[in-house]
């Protein structure tokens, strides 16, 4: 069957690009903790008869700041200093590349969060980056080069308990950011704050999600001192996390992301669900599809994985409601098509009303 080109959701980076790419994601994993902000310069300073070296930066934009480093007869602490801001540099210069390439790359605030999240070993025990920002780190690795996102909104998930030896509480690992957030009242009167935001319509904001019902219920997370919003069926796409990493401002940040496959089938769900939202449904089907036409072409990846140990009753029947649309935006990539179709005739037929079959 011939397909329509016009209507292809992604094309492939170049496999140098995707190697450039690679590099710079293993190289941040491995560098530990992140500097955040700019990489910065040394400034020396006198005081109390000595001097001292400080990194000069810019935590946040228009914002400077300084960060102690050491004496100045500590050439060892000197040493790793510099070792730290050449690196950032690089990483910075790769990602600048890397934007120009088409790769998705979030926002300086998104960095600054992600950033202090990571260094605080938050991702390691378990913090799940999900929503827009998955959905671009994961067409970053999977090579596919589609529409540049842009979103306001850090939605964060855990399965379970994040694997802290002691709480770490919200407010004191983001307070380094130095970004203003305060607390978004909750969905109900006397339910707890499950997010935070920057000032202004389009300011920053960073939502905590954990599985659970009803929709919106607060959840507590006790190792963070903090609440999440309750979103049923959440279990599902958690399951089998991944590392990887996301490009942001400056940065290549290593998070934990949903399975590909599974996001897919959760995407869909979620357009269907936004029944008062037409706008961020429809982004939620494209992004489906772009997704799924990425992991079945680039990765031979079959749709059917992300069905493992999947939901049934209500959320079936409303990933079945977009199971037209979703058919059509794969017009441009009969595999997917196909493979997204055989997936839905594979399920019992009480549940496969309203689908071309």
């Amino acid at each position: 069957m011939a397909s329509d080109t016009s209507s292809l959701l992604y094309r492939p980076h170049e496999l140098a690009f995707r190697t450039q790419y690679a590099e710079l994601k293993e190289r941040s994993a491995a560098a530990g903790v992140l500097l955040p902000g700019t990489p910065g310069t040394l400034v020396l300073r006198s005081g109390t008869g000595h001097r001292y070296w400080y990194r000069s930066h810019y935590a946040v934009p228009g914002r400077a700041a300084e960060d102690y480093i050491g004496r100045v007869d500590d050439e060892g602490a000197l040493k790793h200093a510099q070792e730290r801001m050449a690196f950032a540099d690089w990483a910075a210069r790769q990602v600048r590349d890397l934007r120009k390439l088409q790769f998705q790359v979030a926002d300086k605030d998104v960095a600054r969060v992600l950033v202090e999240l990571h260094n605080a070993g938050l991702v390691a025990a378990g913090l799940v980056l999900v929503g827009t920002l998955a959905w671009m780190a994961w067409l970053n690795e999977l090579g596919a080069k589609a529409v540049s996102a842009r979103t306001q909104d850090i939605d964060l998930a855990r399965r379970q308990a994040l694997r802290l030896a002691a709480p770490q509480p919200l407010l004191a690992v983001l307070a380094p950011t130095r970004l203003e957030l305060s607390p978004v009242p909750g969905l109900a009167r006397g339910h707890a704050s499950t997010s935070l935001k920057r000032p202004g319509a389009a300011g920053l904001r960073i939502d905590f999600l954990a599985d659970g019902s009803p929709l919106g219920h607060a959840v507590a997370l006790p190792e963070l001192h903090w609440h999440a919003q309750a979103v049923p069926h959440l279990d599902h796409l958690l399951d089998d996390a991944r590392p990887a990493a996301l490009l942001a401002g400056g940065h290549c940040v290593p998070v934990l992301l949903p399975a590909p496959e599974r996001l897919v089938w959760h995407k869909v769900y979620a357009s269907a669900a936004r029944r008062s939202f037409p706008e961020k449904a429809r982004k939620d089907l494209i992004q489906a599809a772009t997704l799924a036409a990425a992991l079945v072409e680039q990765d031979d990846t079959p749709l059917t994985d992300g069905l493992r140990d999947m939901p049934g009753g209500e959320w079936w029947d409303r990933i079945v409601s977009r199971g037209d649309a979703l058919f059509d935006l794969l017009s441009a990539h009969p595999e997917a098509q196909a493979q997204w179709q055989a997936a839905l005739n594979g399920r019992p037929k009480a549940s496969r009303q309203g689908t071309r079959l």
